[in-house]
């Protein structure tokens, strides 16, 4: 991947160029951003751009052999740790980490390099688990560092949501990563850098990756994915400036479709008084065939009280409302107290971690639709 290939974010490339040409390289990188806004790709280039023995005019040349290999993701100095736990696609006995999944990773990351966390755990096939970075991903990364370098370029480390490593893995990184051997960088990609080890990310320098603006959104999903100019239109004004986003909703207009019956039926029946409604939605959304599917559903229930906010402050055009719920939303906002959307999306955010700790469904759901009952 090069930095032209990369649309947006253009203060960042300059930096990161102006770093690799004068030599000063910082060897451990935090790059924030919201989820499927770019920092992935953009890394990626960097990484491309650091090691490539003819980049020329602030981007690597793209063709010769270690662009060719860093493309692919097989450059033999290149490694990933992403969160990962065992799964349907893994021999249940193994105790799987990011190498056992690193074809996979490669396939998905080749096909959409913006992906979302709840597609990565379905291509890995534990969607019904949370994914973890595990003592012994930092063991394999401090025994690879121990090696010689096989190219003659830098060592670099891809660590991909580190807020999902545990203490005992952070602690055990911890070193390489403030003192790492010569020419070796580490770049961490972060939709929670408030939940990374303080003693991780202060010792990295940080980019904040900042949503794309709705033309560049379309531009990506038009020139790199072929999406038709009104479809990529429409989707970029929904995208919140996150492509990854964008093309999730392009790729799941019966999912979206269902959370948006689930949602709307949630509030119907909490503006109707109809106790019974609410917690049959309850069940249903507990019923949803993965933890990642019930945390997607928060994640749009969040972005629908967002909605209804932006309605109630007479801001309907920037609210990024599809035209087939734009009556829904405008009744909503008319049936929920001022305070409404301010207090459940606090529940939701609840609702979601509980979720991630695997607590039971059911209850979960059952307690949120209550609350909203109550609150509306």
């Amino acid at each position: 991947m090069r930095f032209a290939d990369i649309i947006g974010s253009e203060d960042i490339k300059k930096a990161l160029v102006s770093m690799a040409d004068t030599g000063r390289v910082a060897h451990a990188m935090l790059f924030y951003e919201n989820e499927g806004c770019g920092a992935l790709p953009l890394a990626l280039a960097y990484v491309q751009y650091l090691n490539c023995p003819h980049r020329h005019d602030g981007d690597s040349c793209g063709e010769c052999p270690v662009c060719n290999r860093i493309s692919k993701l097989i450059y033999q100095d290149l490694h990933f740790i992403f969160p990962v736990n065992s799964g349907s696609k893994v021999q249940a006995s193994a105790r799987p980490t990011s190498e056992t999944y690193l074809p996979l990773w490669r396939e998905l990351v080749l096909k959409n390099p913006y992906f979302l966390e709840s597609q990565l755990y379905e291509t890995l096939g534990i969607e019904n688990k949370s994914g973890n970075i595990t003592v012994a991903e930092a063991k394999y990364i401090l025994e690879k560092l121990s090696l010689t370098s096989v190219e003659d370029g830098y060592k670099c480390v891809l660590v991909w949501l580190p807020e999902r490593m545990n203490a005992e893995a952070a602690n055990r990184l911890l070193k390489v990563v403030e003192e790492p051997p010569g020419k070796t960088v580490f770049i961490f990609i972060t939709h929670a850098p408030e939940k990374i080890l303080q003693t991780i990310s202060s010792r990295c320098q940080s980019f904040r990756v900042l949503p794309a603006s709705k033309a560049e959104v379309g531009r990506v999903l038009s020139e790199r994915f072929s999406l038709g100019g009104e479809e990529a239109a429409a989707l970029a004004n929904i995208s919140g400036g996150s492509i990854g986003t964008a093309l999730r909703e392009a790729g799941e207009t019966e999912e979206y479709s269902l959370y948006m019956d689930m949602f709307s039926d949630l509030l119907r029946g909490a503006h109707e008084k109809n106790l019974f409604s609410v917690l049959e939605v309850s069940e249903h959304i507990a019923a949803l065939d993965s933890r990642e599917k019930q945390k997607a559903f928060c994640s749009f229930s969040g972005d629908s009280l967002r909605k209804i906010y932006m309605v109630q402050q007479g801001m309907d055009a920037i609210a990024n409302m599809r035209q087939q719920e734009t009556a829904f939303f405008v009744s909503a906002a008319q049936w929920c107290s001022p305070s409404f959307c301010e207090r459940i999306l606090g529940q939701l955010d609840r609702a979601s971690a509980l979720i991630d700790r695997n607590v039971n469904a059911r209850i979960v759901f059952c307690d949120l639709a209550d609350r909203i009952f109550l609150s509306i």
